[in-house]
């Protein structure tokens, strides 16, 4: 039997685990399309990925809540006609955090590509090669760095979740309940050691994601010098 300390932290670490593998997936088209296509209505796409910037969680999380709801025409569709109901359940916080962490992972892979030549796409392309072989042969070796930072950051940043995490999920034991909120409920219960205990976990994990950023940067610099 888990019991509560370790079933949050799974579900924590479940959730920017689950959370991280979307925006990789997500966040490679994303970015290399804003950093090589321009049309109309670019800006409003950058706009939109980077407003969970500026946005506090508890509006992007109350928004969401409404938009998931029944009375929402978005959320009457989701559960009629595919059954999903997100509200206060884990695919809910899970839909929250890939949007509350986009620009997490966008942003560094889009200006991974901006800063690489251009001409090393360019000549891919001229060579006969297709856009999918270029990105995948030329382009994303030369972006690790690029890559490594948006997973880091994408993973750190929804471990540390909130607000949005609350409003969208609740506090549900064992299906909502992050280490965030549960050192908040310990606190608030004067229980201080217990939150000591989530805290020191989520600090642990947050300084060895960093450290292994920093360290992988550090030696792939120390290549390209040689």
């Amino acid at each position: 039997m888990i019991d509560d300390f370790s079933q949050t932290l799974l579900v924590t670490l479940a959730l920017a685990a689950s959370t991280t593998v979307i925006l990789f997936i997500l966040g490679i088209p994303l970015g290399y399309g804003l950093a090589y296509t321009k049309f109309r209505g670019k800006a409003v796409i950058e706009a939109m990925v980077s407003l969970p910037l500026v946005l506090p969680p508890t509006v992007t999380g109350f928004y969401l809540l409404l938009a998931f709801s029944e009375e929402s025409a978005i959320g009457s569709w989701l559960i009629h006609t595919l059954g999903l109901h997100l509200n206060f359940t884990f695919s809910g916080i899970l839909v929250g955090s890939v949007f509350y962490s986009l620009p997490f992972m966008v942003h560094p892979v889009q200006s991974g590509f901006e800063n690489l030549s251009s001409s090393l796409r360019e000549a891919s392309l001229t060579l006969g090669k297709s856009e999918w072989t270029t990105l995948m042969r030329v382009l994303l070796p030369n972006i690790k760095p690029s890559l490594l930072s948006g997973l880091v950051l994408s993973f750190a940043h929804t471990i540390g979740e909130f607000g949005l995490v609350l409003m969208i999920g609740g506090n549900i034991p064992g299906q909502t309940r992050v280490a965030s909120i549960a050192i908040y409920d310990e606190v608030e219960s004067f229980n201080y050691d217990r939150s000591n205990a989530y805290a020191l976990v989520l600090l642990g994990v947050a300084f060895f994601i960093l450290l292994l950023l920093f360290t992988y940067n550090k030696k792939l610099r120390t290549r390209t010098l040689l």
